[in-house]
């Protein structure tokens, strides 16, 4: 499939797959930080029930587009529309009541503390007063088995996990504010093999549940194995929006702007071999 190319996406984003309605929609977005221009015209959209992968080699502005989102940073120009209302967030908190849930790269999760502690931190259930640890702990469990989690207790610290039942747990927490959207910072990053299976299948679960989700990977088995669609992202402008299953070589070409270099060269060496 052949990108759009910026003019293009710039006029008009990609509509999400299946011509479902958007559940978030990027519309021009300008990012500048003093005298660099992070982010240049970007322009996105994500349906429910669809994952787009976000890729670009470092420095693309991949981190601060999901900040952006996130009310970590305010957009400088554009539009940001969730669920088909424009918003404008000056906080996260105003992002996380607008529908948007982030699980960044470092999760935040305490390992002195339990499961429960850790999905309700700072939104603690109470009853008359005190903790109400039943409530919390059954919502933990209906919460967890939604998402398939191979989680043995609730009840045992964070510290006892493993890392892909660690991102499980940040994954659940962050459903807790019933979002619409979930963006995922390198959720498989320095995991093993299957530890990345279970988050992509937990990923799997969160489009089951309807929700548009916005994956950010270096990972491109990742990407491709669980996306819809694929947006690359390559020095804080669009370079191109592709169908998951597009060639690695491809993507590559779009995340490089070259399409004569050596992962493609080595690409194309092998299909001649074949």
């Amino acid at each position: 499939m052949t990108p759009e190319t910026s003019e293009t996406a710039s006029a008009s984003p990609r509509s999400p797959r299946g011509g479902s309605e958007p559940v978030l929609e990027l519309r021009g977005i300008n990012k500048r930080f003093g005298a660099v221009q992070a982010l240049t015209d970007i322009n996105l959209s994500i349906g429910r029930g669809e994952v787009v992968g976000l890729v670009g080699d470092n420095g693309a502005g991949k981190s601060t587009l999901i900040k952006v989102i996130a009310g970590v940073h305010g957009a400088d120009e554009g539009e940001l529309i969730i669920d088909g209302t424009q918003q404008k967030f000056s906080s996260p908190k105003d992002a996380q009541k607008a529908g948007v849930a982030t699980v960044f790269q470092d999760l935040s999760l305490c390992e002195n503390l339990d499961v429960v502690a850790n999905l309700f931190l700072g939104h603690e259930n109470t009853r008359g007063g005190v903790l109400d640890e039943v409530s919390m702990e059954a919502k933990s469990w209906e919460l967890l088995r939604s998402l398939s989690a191979k989680i043995p207790s609730v009840r045992v610290p964070i510290a006892a996990l493993s890392g892909g039942q660690r991102q499980t747990v940040a994954i659940a927490r962050s459903l807790l504010g019933n979002p619409s959207i979930v963006m995922l910072d390198e959720p498989t990053a320095a995991l093993g093999v299957a530890q990345t299976a279970e988050v992509l299948n937990l990923i799997e679960r969160l489009k089951e549940r309807d929700l548009g989700v916005l994956l950010v990977s270096h990972n491109m088995a990742d990407v491709q194995a669980v996306c819809d669609r694929i947006h690359v992202l390559r020095l804080g402008k669009d370079a191109g929006d592709f169908d998951g299953d597009e060639r690695t070589d491809v993507l590559v070409a779009a995340i490089t702007g070259a399409s004569d270099n050596v992962v493609t060269q080595r690409a194309t060496r092998r299909g001649e071999r074949r």
